[in-house]
């Protein structure tokens, strides 16, 4: 009998324990996609409900944060901060991972030189705007949502590419959640949030397929004869309807000339790009972009970088909260009822508060390791600055490099901003698609969508190219790519094709 009470009280205890390291993770988690300015706001907003939380004095270490290397004693190279250090770690799942991160002896060297001041940046000013990614995120909370929907909406979210369309399998996002995440979810359970995420604005958004983005956007309009013709276009006559083919339509549908036109005038207001650019901003309040990096290049092309620290104030529990709980534990054989109360209530403000400063130092690593990262792959084009100098990376080459998850790549990419001297930059600006080649060369689309617009700006508008002939232009260039991809690209710029450029 007393083995079995001894086992369920251990199975309690282990589930105990797993409820706490998951709150844990979510705080983590939602610190890492804060933006510097919401990180700080979160951390006010933190302090003012708990008083056991609050600003370090100066000097103060016992549990106050403390940056990885200030600018006096920069590492020696990338390994020097490869793990945090000792006695700021805990023994947790999370830190664990975070610590395990690979090595790669022939890695370019990144420097992290420590955290910058608000006074060593620029700050970049958007009038009326508001991040795309926050956006939806904005609408997210208007859903009365399970926090099992909730986190998969984030990673389709994360997963939406610079046009707002989700192109990737929903069994391949399954499978992602599962082995990266270790949560496991049905394709079923996936399309039921990617329902609700197509009825966010703008019309369009989480589509799979650009299909499916005009038909979503069609849908919202209210009942009535043109919307009918315009599903019937973009059901039954969509290749035409690409190819602007606008004679075969009229006459498929038996229109006069006039009903013809009004179709085709909103046939044309459909968006292909709804999400333009995750980016970009859309209109709202007055908001200032600070950078989360400050991004130096030498003139012996070595990078450097720090965190921008801005106004996030060094924290540490209260002395007073602390001092408490020692003279109660002292006490603690002749305490009252009323008394152990308030030992409970500060206990519960001193773990809430130590908790709180861990799941900003793992922010603090986690933007550490994704940056470094980020400029180890992209060391180019922080030497150069040439768009084309940006090679093909994914959010998952970035979580191979650093041992996280895709989705915190995902997190922190969507919502930070580099300074670098070539400008402030979001940091989606520096993942991009490969292409391989026949010969298996590794080509970024990027680069190649560049090469065809350039190619197409200079063309002769009285004889403008066709696909066949941008193909040979591109493989002179060095990019030896099918005519088929050409066509995709030069849709994807949203170019028509040689006939309707034809001036």
């Amino acid at each position: 009998m007393a083995e079995k009470y001894s086992q369920i009280q251990e199975l309690a205890q282990q589930q105990k324990l797993g409820q706490s390291i998951s709150h844990q993770q979510l705080l983590q988690a939602s610190l890492v996609e804060l933006p510097l300015m919401q990180l700080v706001d979160r951390i006010n907003t933190e302090m003012n409900d708990n008083p056991a939380l609050e600003p370090a004095a100066s000097g103060e270490d016992d549990y106050a944060m403390t940056s990885y290397s200030d600018a006096s004693d920069a590492p020696d190279s990338a390994e020097d901060f490869e793990t945090m250090n000792e006695r700021e770690e805990r023994q947790s799942a999370l830190d664990e991972a975070l610590s395990n991160m690979g090595r790669d002896d022939e890695e370019l060297p990144v420097y992290h030189s420590g955290r910058s001041s608000s006074d060593d940046h620029e700050e970049m000013v958007y009038g009326e705007s508001i991040s795309f990614y926050d956006q939806l995120k904005e609408q997210m909370g208007e859903l009365d949502m399970t926090e099992r929907q909730q986190y998969i909406m984030e990673y389709l979210i994360g997963s939406l590419d610079d046009d707002g369309l989700l192109r990737k399998e929903l069994h391949a996002i399954s499978d992602e959640l599962a082995v990266y995440h270790n949560v496991d979810v049905t394709t079923s359970e996936i399309e039921q949030v990617l329902t609700m995420l197509q009825e966010f604005e703008p019309a369009g958004i989480g589509a799979r397929s650009l299909q499916e983005c005009l038909l979503l956007q069609i849908d919202r309009r209210n009942s009535s004869t043109v919307k009918n013709l315009m599903q019937r276009v973009v059901e039954d006559f969509f290749e035409d309807f690409t190819h602007k083919r606008w004679d075969k339509i009229q006459s498929a549908l038996s229109l006069n000339d006039e009903q013809a036109e009004a179709l085709f005038h909103e046939l044309r207001k459909l968006n292909p790009r709804p999400g333009a650019s995750l980016g970009e901003t859309v209109g709202r309040s007055l908001q200032q972009i600070t950078p989360d990096f400050i991004v130096d290049t030498q003139d012996d092309g070595t990078v450097t970088f720090v965190l921008n620290n801005g106004d996030v104030p060094e924290l540490t529990v209260s002395q007073s909260f602390i001092d408490s709980m020692k003279e109660y534990q002292q006490n603690k054989d002749n305490l009252s009822r009323q008394t152990k109360e308030a030992l409970l209530y500060i206990k519960k403000k001193v773990d809430a508060a130590q908790g709180f400063i861990e799941a900003v130092k793992v922010r603090r690593h986690t933007l550490t390791v994704t940056m470094r990262a980020i400029i180890q792959l992209q060391h180019q084009f922080f030497v150069d600055g040439d768009e084309a100098s940006l090679r093909p990376m994914i959010l998952k080459d970035v979580a191979e490099k650093t041992g996280l998850d895709v989705s915190t790549i995902s997190r922190v990419s969507n919502s930070k901003y580099a300074q670098t001297r070539w400008g402030t930059f979001p940091l989606r600006h520096f993942f991009s698609d490969g292409y391989v080649t026949d010969s298996g060369e590794e080509l970024s689309t990027r680069q190649i969508k560049a090469a065809l617009r350039d190619l197409i700006d200079g063309e002769d508008p009285k004889q403008p190219m066709s696909d066949d002939a941008l193909k040979e232009k591109l493989a002179e260039k060095g990019y030896p790519i099918a005519r088929r991809t050409v066509a995709k690209y030069r849709e994807q710029l949203g170019i028509p094709i040689a006939r309707l450029r034809k001036s």
